[in-house]
């Protein structure tokens, strides 16, 4: 039996990644810690009122609910501070128990120490423990679910905004727009009709580079990628070949389906960019495009160039990097994305249930 190919992964592990997506946002800042005291202490004041109420306010059960309640936050967040982009190494569902659990261990710890140093341990003192135990069930719940939501939408601005980013750039390239400006002025006076297409593909890539990120149909989609290989395909002739391969199912319902903008195209200018351009003689870039309502699946191949290090750029690895967190931004762990040299190619591989976009 062959052994599987190697395959190179286009990114780093999260933890080192200097772009990487943390689970929940930073607890220890100056803000975020504050924002945390004031709840804890809206909470201790909240319990001591519903036990004594107004008139009868108990102070002292205030100090010690304060003291507690305060011991469990900061422990907590000081503890999922340096573990945010550990978990974020963790499928969701893990990550989010992971937190919930340490946050619980906690609350039995400072509790049991709390009720121990006041009275010693008493018989009655287990209810008190689940007691606590359910209050901190429900309280860190909603804190942890918000901050959850509220960083997940956090990285999918930032992805977005780096999405955008990056195509403006690529396509104010001055090596980009040289090129597509001389294929113009060439082909004016011999094929005025083709450079009149080549104006209006040039304008649909700008348009779409300024637009603002979100999702769109996979046919808009597409047509874009159509019209940046046809301003490549001026430039670069015969040397540059493309195959399509869409499934019957995915063509008849191109309009139906949701993708992030600006996903496919640059994987296309990757693959020519690594692959094409720099062999004498070309190459092939052969789209796939399969699924059903319930998950897409696309596939680009493109020939690798000598060894795999021209693939593994930086300018490379950053787009795909860039790629897969707009993938995990809407989707989640749903989401799949997957990059490798297989038999003289190179393969990038992406798959998501279109109908759980997130954003």
């Amino acid at each position: 039996m062959e052994s599987p190919p190697d395959r190179e992964r286009q990114y780093p592990s999260r933890v080192d990644d200097p772009e990487a997506v943390p689970f929940l946002p930073d607890m220890c800042t100056l803000q975020a810690v504050f924002l945390l005291v004031l709840l804890g202490e809206l909470l201790a004041l909240a319990l001591t009122l519903a036990d004594s109420g107004l008139w009868r306010f108990d102070w002292e059960g205030l100090g010690f609910r304060s003291f507690l309640i305060q011991w469990i936050v900061l422990l907590s967040a000081a503890s999922l501070c340096p573990l945010r982009f550990v978990l974020s190494t963790l499928p969701s569902w893990w990550a989010g128990v992971a937190s919930y659990a340490l946050v619980l261990l906690i609350t039995l710890v400072c509790s049991g120490l709390g009720v121990w140093l006041v009275d010693g341990w008493q018989s009655a003192d287990g209810w008190v423990l689940g007691g606590n135990l359910i209050l901190s069930a429900i309280f860190s719940g909603v804190v942890l679910r918000y901050l959850y939501v509220q960083q997940q939408w956090s990285n999918q601005q930032k992805a977005e905004l780096r999405a955008r980013i990056q195509a403006l750039q690529s396509r104010i390239q001055p090596h980009f727009l040289f090129n597509s400006m001389n294929s113009i002025a060439s082909l004016i006076s011999v094929d005025p009709d083709k450079a009149e297409l080549l104006v209006e593909d040039l304008s649909s890539l700008f348009r779409a580079s300024l637009a603002e990120p979100g999702l769109v149909s996979l046919a808009d989609e597409l047509e874009l990628c159509r019209h940046y290989l046809a301003i490549e395909q001026i430039r670069l002739g015969p040397r540059l070949q493309t195959k399509w391969h869409v499934s019957e199912t995915i063509e008849s319902q191109l309009s139906e389906y949701q993708i992030p903008s600006l996903l496919v195209q640059p994987l296309l200018e990757n693959a020519i960019v690594h692959g094409i351009q720099p062999r004498a003689e070309g190459g092939v870039i052969d789209i796939h495009l399969d699924g059903h309502k319930q998950r897409l699946n696309l596939r680009i191949e493109n020939p690798v160039v000598g060894a795999t290090e021209l693939q593994a750029s930086r300018g490379n690895r950053i787009a795909l990097d860039n790629i897969r967190h707009r993938l995990q931004a809407y989707f989640g762990d749903e989401a799949r994305f997957e990059a490798q040299s297989l038999d003289e190619r190179f393969v990038v591989e992406l798959s998501y249930p279109p109908a759980n976009a997130q954003g």
